[in-house]
């Protein structure tokens, strides 16, 4: 899998741009502030329809224009097709193969990307948001429907919160429409659920023993599954929808007091181990590394298991936060296997053989000179 082409108008601070790339790595070089992030942003636009760095889609369009527009040429299962996102103070438009897609169910997951950036490091020490966000992208892009059960759910949860605000206020007093709701945020907290431990059971099989070898076989990494409910990853889904509807009964009362939902995949977390010690309070700062970047190699490793291609790789700045050892070890693992995207100030201090297959990029306030 590989972006042939990539145009870009009045996003951020591109007027125009048109790019080619080679199907191996594309080194994207320039100063901080000039666009590089800019670039590997609109990629992963391009794949995810939302920036991973604002939910604010007007900081994506240029400053005094009314519209955005990303499109890409795609190589995938031997195929070649467009895609395209628009974005306007009117909305969001989404083409696959020129036609606009009214779920973004049906549009993601036509470009697989994985990014792995500065903050990414944070994956392990960050807040559970961040981890939550991590599992929600990479399950969606392998999974497109569980794309639109998250929509669903987090529809559903919203109108519950609103709800139990209005009972905590005493604006109502009628719980009919909270015991609907409740059933309604069940049926799709389940199937999250449900999925979530199956997609953390695959990266484990990857990340365990990729973190192995980054750690000369010193280390052993675990990857659990930490929900706001007391049930198995091996439950099924009738059992998961039990315990949920127990627990929501149990705690209503809690809930309208505090007049927000307690409970559910929105509050859940991922724990990561090294030798039995959690890393986020006892890992040292090489372990938290190690551990972010076995995730993502094995997030990489996954998805090419599960659509049979490899993604496409965005490393935006993150080389330089790598020590030679986790640097070799990254570059030797994409070596002739990724289409990748690296950005960074310069390449000085890469030392790796990968690099002399790259094309350059120079960007300079907006401007990208090949």
């Amino acid at each position: 899998m590989n972006i042939e082409h990539l145009q870009l108008k009045n996003y951020r601070n591109y007027a125009k741009l048109n790019l080619s790339f080679n199907d191996k790595i594309n080194m994207i070089i320039g100063e901080n502030a000039q666009g590089k992030t800019n670039l590997m942003e609109a990629i992963y636009v391009l794949a995810f329809s939302k920036s991973h760095r604002t939910p604010r889609e007007k900081e994506l369009i240029q400053w005094d224009e009314e519209y955005a527009k990303i499109e890409g040429r795609v190589t995938k299962r031997q195929q070649t097709f467009p895609l395209e996102i628009i974005l306007s103070t009117k909305g969001k438009k989404a083409k696959l193969n020129r036609i606009e897609q009214k779920k973004l169910s049906d549009y993601i997951g036509a470009l697989n990307v994985v990014m792995f950036a500065p903050e990414d490091l944070s994956l392990v020490k960050g807040a559970p948001l961040t981890r939550r966000r991590f599992i929600d992208m990479e399950l969606g892009q392998i999974q497109p429907k569980y794309i639109y059960h998250l929509g669903q759910y987090q529809k559903i949860l919203k109108q519950r919160n609103q709800l139990l605000k209005q009972l905590q206020r005493h604006e109502t007093q009628d719980k009919t429409m909270l015991d609907v709701l409740t059933e309604q945020l069940i049926q799709h907290a389940a199937t999250l659920l449900e999925r979530r431990f199956i997609f953390l059971d695959l990266l484990r099989q990857w990340a365990s023993p990729i973190h192995r070898g980054i750690s000369h076989q010193t280390e052993k990494l675990e990857i659990r599954y930490a929900p706001t409910i007391e049930v198995s990853e091996t439950a099924d889904r009738e059992k998961i929808e039990s315990v949920y509807t127990n627990k929501f009964h149990e705690l209503q009362e809690k809930e309208i007091d505090r007049g927000t939902t307690l409970i559910g995949p929105h509050r859940d977390d991922i724990m990561f181990y090294v030798n039995d010690k959690d890393v986020q309070i006892y890992g040292s700062q090489g372990q938290q590394r190690t551990t972010a970047l076995s995730v993502k190699l094995a997030e990489i490793e996954l998805i090419c298991n599960e659509v049979g291609e490899y993604p496409v790789l965005l490393l935006d700045d993150v080389l330089s936060e790598l020590d030679n050892h986790r640097q070799s070890h990254l570059l030797d693992t994409i070596k002739g296997k990724v289409q990748t995207f690296v950005s960074t100030t310069n390449i000085d201090g890469i030392n790796h053989e990968t690099l002399s297959e790259a094309q350059l990029f120079k960007v300079d306030d907006g401007m990208v000179v090949t």
